[in-house]
């Protein structure tokens, strides 16, 4: 992995509200927005912010259906990022 994908990941690993999202996430395995931003307690737009920066850093997976976005814990996360989620 490359450094610039490393600082991007720990970037994005480095917020709270984005830890409860994994969190939630790694709990229910799949999630919308409106699910994540209630149980999280935060807006829908906030929530929409920090699944884009999750998503951006290849940590979730995002699935269009429609008007709705499924998001789930991407397949593709090296062991190091899964060892890291595995403590949450």
């Amino acid at each position: 992995m490359k450094e610039k994908e490393l600082e991007k990941i720990f970037k994005a690993l480095g917020n709270r509200r984005r830890l409860l999202i994994l969190i939630f996430i790694k709990k229910r395995k799949k999630a919308n927005v409106g699910e994540i931003s209630e149980a999280i307690k935060l807006s829908f737009k906030s929530t929409s912010r920090h699944l884009s920066i999750l998503v951006s850093a290849g940590i979730l997976e995002k699935d269009q259906f429609g008007l709705f976005s499924i998001y789930s814990l991407s397949e593709e996360m090296g062991d190091m990022l899964k060892r890291i989620l595995s403590s949450l």
